[in-house]
Formats: C-alpha cells, structure tokens, sequence
C-alpha cells in the first residue's frame, strides 16, 4: 500500500516485538523508513542520533510507562509528532496524552487505513507549518519572482545553470556582491528542488558571536554555557530534509569552520554541550560577497571547506550590469509599495527613469528596493519624481563607458541620451541639446527602455 504523504523518517517504541514488526511492515508498505525502539533508552538514543517526523508510542513499555517517556522525547527532539498507541484506550489518557504534548492517539488494533490518516495529518500540519514560516520570512518583501525576471543574457545563465542543478543534492555557492539577490536564487533553487515541501531555513553568519551561532547553528544542551536555561534545538535540525541556505559563509568565524565542515562532508553534527553525534539530510546552499580564494590564501577561510563548499559556482550579476532588467524590477517594486502603502502609483516620470538608468546601484537590488520605497512614501502625485528619489542618485557620477570597449552603438547612443536627460530640466531642452525633435527622442527612450511585458 502506498502512502499518500511524503516518505517520513518514522520511530516506532514497543516493547513488544511481534507488534513492532507488524507496524514497520505496514509503515514500509507505505514507502516510509522506519527504526525501532524496545524501551525508554533506545528511544531516547535514536532520536538523539537522527530526526524523525513521528514516533509511534506504545502506553505500555513493559515495566516502563509510554507517558512517562513523551515529555523527554519532546524535550529531546522539540518538532517530533509522538502517537500514542495503546489497547486500553479511554478519555482519561487521551486527555493526559494530550496535555503532555502527544499529536495524536491511534487505540489498538487500528487498520492501515487509520495508520495513513494519522500520517496524512502530520504531513498536513507539517506542511501549513512550513508555508506559514516562510510566508513569515517574506512578509514585507516583494514578489521574489520580480528580482528573476530578466532580458539579459549573463543572468539567464545564471538561471539556467541554477535551475538545472536544483533538482538534485548538490551544494551550491552562490557569489555576488551585497543586494543582488542571492538569498531570492536560494529560494528559487528551494522550490524547484525535491525538498521544496521541506522547510527553508537561513543561517546569517556575519550576525553573531561564534559561541551564539554555534548555538543557532547547532542547538544546545542545557547549561551548555552561560545563559543556557533549556534545551535547545538548532537550524540544523529545523532545516532536515529541506535546505539550509548558509548567507555570508565567508564571514563564518574560523573556530566554526571545521564543524560546518563535518556537516557538509558527513551530515554530521554536535549539540553545544552534548557529545552525541546527530545526523542531518540537509542541502547546502551557501552565499558569499566575498572573494574565497583570497580567503583561503589569507588563511581566513579553510581551503578544503572551500572545495566542499564550491561544487556548483554561480554568479549572480550586478544591478548595473542589468541595465535592460533594472526599470522591470523597479516596477514590479513599485507595484509591492503601492499595495503595502494603499497609494495608486502608477510609474516614474521620464526624468527619474532617466536617472535611475544612468546611476551605478552600488547597492544593487536592495538599494532599488529602498529608492522605490522612499519614492512611494514622498510622492503626493501620480507619479515618482527625480525629487522624490534619494539624493545619491542625482548627485553620484554616472559609471563610465569605455569608448572603443565591447560597447555597441546601440547602447553607447542610450547612455547618451540618459545622461543628457538626467541632467537637461525637461525633455524638450534635452532634445534640444542632443539636436532632435522631442518626438523622436521620446521614441528613442521608448526603444531602449520597453514597458514591462513587453519582449
């Protein structure tokens, strides 16, 4: 019998073995991978050894009570569905089994069917659990489909290599300077992968002391170190069975790299204060602003978590090298702004397209976010002005284009146009001094800068 949920990784704790046997075939039946546990002690040292998604739990452990055990599993293994399983089932312990944390009660003798709906409901609540945590992550963000949208060839190379490799386990380094999107690729490569239903979690390595992180990375025990009041269980272990996207890997603290390493190589890992090797079916995904190799040469960064790290290589592009893209973002941000604001804004005028085209985006992506966002908030009119933009957009030199460079005709007479437009007071007297008619110059700039939709 097939299961109608993902494969689980299930443990079933009975003190009987002919019952145990029994409910593994029937759970393997159903495709699920499953470990047994005659009492207390190997319970309590498998789920410290590996994650699992459900544990069956037999009331009656030969001398040992089921409900005596569940607050330590949960204790041990903070997300695990536990049900409990008994022939003397009656309102009163399903209550207590309840009130101790048990997700569910399943009375004996129970048929397979019923084994599937107790399993279907897990998955149910798993899923709506990880959907919410990622709708909680992209509140206040825009669509992250706008930041991919792209008409320039080097990102869609991008995309193409990066959307090829998500169906499988590899790891993968993501480069780019700060704001180009990383993070958004990550989760694109997420949702395409086999893992997608599986929950996404970021580590921020840059934002706390190496015994925090570890601690966030890892998890802890209790009094572990100073501060450490409760058990605690770490990304890692949020992360299992899904992704665990790594952001500024390269400012990860040095003590910390050899352990980041056990897990990329082996899937293996400590809790702070616990000498108990776990396990964890994670993929990897790293991104870095960093140049690596000069890490490595440096002796900042080790040279062997480099190469674990460094399987798939892709580089996301600059805003200013997606000049074709940039005006499509900016739209689709405004689009985001106008519904967070309850404003109907419905574009730029020419002179802020012009210089927003003509400015070099040393922020990249998250700089436009944030020019879009303040243009939004400061306009009273129809539309986004160059005064309601932030000040280093007008006052910033414009990036060079080097004459007799790998620059067509084409683009060399745009960036002309730009600049002339940027800094004329009106279109006319921008037509004026490039010695056009005002008509042709507003096809020009229709010509260089399509309306979004448009190929």
């Amino acid at each position: 019998m097939k299961h109608t949920t993902e494969p689980f990784n299930l443990l079933v704790i009975d003190d009987e073995t002919a019952l145990r046997r029994t409910l593994r075939t029937a759970l393997e039946s159903m495709d699920h991978k499953v470990t047994e546990a005659a009492n207390s002690a190997q319970a309590l040292e498998a789920v410290r050894r590996q994650r699992f998604d459900l544990a069956f739990l037999d009331l009656k452990l030969g001398t040992e009570k089921g409900l005596d055990l569940l607050p330590e599993l949960l204790r041990s293994a903070g997300d695990l569905h536990v049900v409990i399983v008994t022939a003397f089932a009656g309102f009163d312990s399903a209550v207590e089994a309840m009130r101790k944390g048990a997700f569910d009660y399943l009375p004996k003798p129970f048929t397979p069917n019923q084994i599937r709906m107790v399993l279907d409901r897990s998955a149910l609540v798993r899923g709506l659990r990880n959907r919410v945590a990622a709708l909680e992550e992209r509140v206040g963000g825009p669509d992250p489909a706008t930041e991919l949208e792209t008409q320039e060839p080097a990102m869609q190379r991008v995309l193409d290599a990066a959307f090829q490799v998500a169906p499988t386990d590899a790891t993968v380094l993501l480069r780019g300077e700060s704001g180009t999107g990383k993070n958004v690729l990550a989760r694109a490569l997420h949702a395409r992968s086999k893992r997608s239903k599986r929950p996404f979690v970021t580590v921020h390595c840059p934002s706390l002391s190496a015994e925090l992180l570890e601690s966030d990375l890892f998890g802890h025990t209790r009094g572990a170190f100073t501060g450490a009041v409760q058990d605690k269980t770490g990304k890692v272990d949020a992360a299992d069975g899904g992704t665990l996207f790594l952001d500024e890997v390269g400012d990860l603290p040095p003590v910390l790299q050899p352990k980041l390493l056990r897990l990329v190589q082996d899937r293996e890992y400590e809790r702070v204060g616990e000498p108990i090797v776990r396990r964890a079916d994670v993929r990897i995904v790293a991104a870095t602003n960093r140049p690596l190799e000069a890490e490595v040469a440096a002796g900042r960064f080790r040279e062997d978590l480099f190469y674990r790290l460094n399987v798939i290589d892709l580089t996301v592009p600059s805003l200013r090298s997606r000049r074709k893209d940039l005006l499509s973002i900016a739209r689709g941000l405004l689009a985001f702004f106008n519904r967070q604001s309850g404003k109907s804004v419905t574009g730029f005028t020419a002179e802020a397209e012009a210089v927003m085209n003509a400015y070099s985006w040393p922020g990249n992506v998250r700089e436009l976010r944030n020019a879009v966002e303040r243009g939004v908030i400061m306009t009273a009119g129809p539309e986004i002005g160059v005064e309601h933009l932030p000040g280093q957009l007008t006052t910033a030199p414009a990036p060079r284009m080097e004459i007799g460079g790998h620059v067509t005709l084409e683009d060399l007479e745009a960036e002309h146009i730009r600049r002339v437009i940027a800094s004329a007071p009106s279109l006319d007297e921008a037509a004026q001094v490039l010695g056009i008619d005002p008509s042709t110059l507003w096809r020009k700039r229709k010509r260089s800068n399509p309306p979004k939709g448009n190929p």
